[in-house]
């Protein structure tokens, strides 16, 4: 086969972001079954900074791939997207605010392009959920990189509106008590909190907050939250968070005109597992992909196309011409609520495609 229909896909097959990687893998093999013509070559991440780059680097120099696309992992996806500018070759990825995908790039892009919701649409998104729970909001963030970009005075997550902020400081991953920052918390009378933690160290944080004595109106978490992993504790039960795409969203395939609804249905049929929001980010990534290899003849000319795309795709409308800066296209978010384990949309303001199913509940599980 000519390598002009050679899509590349970095995915996690091993590791701690396996669950990444299921949702991108399944429309891989969708994809083949609707474009029998291009061919689809995946690599292994193993979820770590150094395999992604290895496996960047086989797609392009030993597959001879057009364009490599990716999805999440707020270390790996920098370093596929960077090896892609190293080598000159088209990337299309998402799953990741688009400051932290820039964070520490100083730089425009000419090979890579994203798509993802932005730092300040996930604090407008749950300012509009703080509106009814409070006026004091707790920061729980760590100390890596999405922390780092979530304090930039510059493009992090900004007060927004009249809600006062108490920053509980900064925490390892994985390895705090978090005693220090309920302290804080608890002596400041926060009425919220909210985080950008993954599910084990949120919940770790709740259950030393219940110990305290420190009960918040309502937690609001983005990240593995919004992914999902890990929700099968109760203990986060309740906690609000971002929705970029559910089956709800009435959006349609630009490459076969299936649903959003649809697709779920097939994701629950063919794996047994229930959807994901990434579900559709995955979708969406190969039908921007698709798109450009088969425009563009070579790899300049499938940037070129990636630089002017406008589509529409089952996670909403892309546009690589109007994005806050070069080579970004932004997705408008809802809010949703984890509630008995099933993700529910409880306010579609800034998203009307999305439906809303369920209202906001106050107060965290004992």
């Amino acid at each position: 086969m000519s390598h002009r229909g050679r899509i590349g896909v970095v995915l996690a097959r091993t590791g701690r972001l396996t669950l990444l990687g299921d949702p991108l893998d399944y429309v891989v093999h969708r994809f083949r079954g609707l474009f029998p013509a291009l061919e689809f070559v995946t690599a292994d991440s193993r979820s770590t900074v150094e395999g992604a780059r290895a496996a960047t680097r086989r797609l392009v120099e030993t597959d001879g791939v057009r364009v490599v696309v990716c999805l999440g992992g707020t270390s790996v996806l920098p370093a596929i997207t960077e090896t892609c500018e190293l080598l000159r070759t088209p990337c299309v990825s998402t799953a990741l605010p688009w400051q932290v995908y820039r964070y520490g790039r100083d730089r425009d892009f000419d090979w890579t392009y994203h798509f993802c919701w932005g730092l300040d649409d996930i604090a407008a998104t749950f300012a509009d959920l703080w509106c009814r729970a409070g006026n004091s909001v707790g920061l729980l963030w760590n100390d890596g990189p999405q922390g780092r970009a979530l304090r930039d005075p510059d493009f992090g997550f900004l007060p927004v509106r009249s809600h006062a902020v108490v920053d509980a400081g900064a925490y390892r991953e994985s390895e705090s008590d978090f005693a220090q920052q309920v302290d804080v918390l608890r002596w400041s009378d926060v009425d919220i909190v909210t985080s950008a933690a993954t599910t084990g160290d949120l919940v770790r944080f709740l259950a030393r907050a219940r110990e305290a004595g420190l009960r918040p109106n309502l937690v609001t978490c983005s990240r593995w939250l919004a992914y999902p992993f890990g929700m099968d504790d109760p203990a986060l039960d309740r906690v609000a968070t971002v929705v970029a795409w559910a089956p709800q969203h009435r959006y349609t395939s630009s490459v076969d005109g299936t649903s959003a609804v649809r697709l779920g249905e097939d994701y629950l049929r063919e794996t047994g597992r229930p959807w994901l929001p990434l579900l559709g980010l995955a979708h969406a990534l190969l039908e921007v992909a698709v798109h450009a290899v088969t425009t563009g003849e070579d790899r300049d000319a499938v940037a070129d196309v990636l630089a002017k795309t406008t589509v529409d795709t089952i996670a909403g409308r892309l546009d690589w011409t109007s994005g806050p800066v070069p080579c970004v296209a932004t997705l408008p978010l809802a809010a949703g609520q984890w509630q008995n384990r099933v993700l529910r949309v409880v306010d579609n303001e800034k998203v009307p495609a999305a439906v809303r199913d369920g209202d906001l509940v106050l107060g965290v599980r004992n």
